[in-house]
């Protein structure tokens, strides 16, 4: 099992990087995945992506449909590819804690 060490946790994830216990993410946490993947700050629409994600994790144990995540959060599909450049699932579902989603290459 790969691993990504943050500060004083050494937390284990598959291959891709995403978590394999979504259950103990934390913010913090969030924003060091984000630091690995290039995102300096995380601004209020990038929680509010966030957000809408863990919410439908949590709710139905899958992550959103794009379509769900721009309705809920009124940011365009563009703009959620600027904010997370590697896209929605890779990047956004990555820093939200979640494993890694289906259909997701």
């Amino acid at each position: 099992m790969a691993t990504i060490e943050l500060e004083e946790m050494v937390l284990e994830v598959d291959g891709d990087g995403f978590l394999t216990q979504p259950e103990i993410w934390t913010e913090d946490i969030a924003k060091s995945i984000a630091e690995i993947d290039g995102i300096t700050e995380l601004t209020k629409k990038h929680w509010a992506i966030i957000n809408v994600i863990r919410k439908n994790y949590e709710e139905k144990g899958m992550a959103p449909m794009i379509r769900v995540i721009c309705q809920e959060t009124g940011v365009r599909l563009r703009e959620i590819y600027e904010l997370f450049p590697l896209g929605p699932a890779r990047g956004a579902c990555r820093i939200a804690g979640l494993p890694k989603p289906d259909g997701c290459v």
